[in-house]
């Protein structure tokens, strides 16, 4: 059973999402505090690869006002992703040959640890952009017009 803490829904507007993965974050106790009560925000995150470690940069948490005294909160703190070394080879093959970029999708709970869902991507064009905002307000319309016609009926 999973809960959802936060979600990135830019990322599936801005790239074509391939292949999902899902990874643990290293994270210290303030973070899960913080994180506990809803202060993430993963809108401009995204995943590197260093050293041959996964890295998740831009998840912002901002630390609770009962932070304790002798830890300095850093809200946007590089967190290491874990992920199996097999997995993580087969992730900088795509992202180095094939032009793939790694995009966090969302941070959950899995058994009481947080998760990050990350997804192999490519970056939409402007063109691809447009379409889906036209499919997105067509069935936004189209959920407008049977409401107006069921409710008619009655």
């Amino acid at each position: 059973m999973s809960s959802l803490i936060a979600e990135n829904r830019r990322a599936r507007f801005e790239y074509h999402i391939e292949e999902q993965y899902e990874a643990g974050v290293v994270l210290t106790g303030w973070e899960i505090k913080a994180i506990r009560a809803g202060q993430v925000q993963l809108t401009d995150g995204y995943v590197v690869i260093r050293d041959g470690e996964l890295q998740l940069i831009g998840c912002r948490i901002n630390a609770l006002r009962s932070a304790s005294t002798h830890v300095t909160p850093e809200a946007d703190r590089t967190k290491k992703l874990l992920m199996h070394k097999e997995e993580i080879r087969r992730l900088i093959g795509k992202v180095e040959q094939k032009g793939f970029t790694l995009v966090p999708l969302n941070l959950h709970y899995k058994g009481g640890r947080v998760k990050a869902e990350i997804a192999l991507a490519k970056g939409k064009a402007q063109h691809d952009k447009r379409n889906t905002e036209k499919q997105r307000d067509w069935e936004r319309e189209k959920g407008r017009l049977m409401r107006h016609k069921v409710s008619s009926k009655a």
